[in-house]
């Protein structure tokens, strides 16, 4: 049964990573924290795949026609509620 518990023991720390020798200390300092996020930040703005011209431009018009065409539709729903209520509700204006 002893063996049972220090067994237990030891797989409580299961999935855990391994701390790397000094890094103890780079959790305490908030510059080394700083600096490192910076550098990870810097790698993975070199991986990013910016558009094209053509692409940023044809992307840029789907979205304004899309933004369009769901203003008019809302904008339709507005005027077709608005014109319910007043008939339901006798408002002259």
């Amino acid at each position: 049964m002893a063996d049972d518990t220090s067994r237990s023991d030891a797989t409580a720390d299961k999935g855990r990573p391994t701390r790397r020798q000094g890094e103890k200390t780079a959790e305490r300092n908030p510059f080394k924290k700083l600096g490192r996020f910076l550098r990870e930040v810097v790698e993975q703005l070199r991986k990013v795949v910016y558009p094209t011209r053509r692409q940023l431009i044809t992307y840029s018009i789907v979205v304004l026609v899309f933004v369009g065409i769901m203003m008019a539709y809302i904008g339709g729903l507005d005027l077709l509620f608005g014109d319910l209520v007043r008939r339901a509700f006798g408002a002259d204006s």
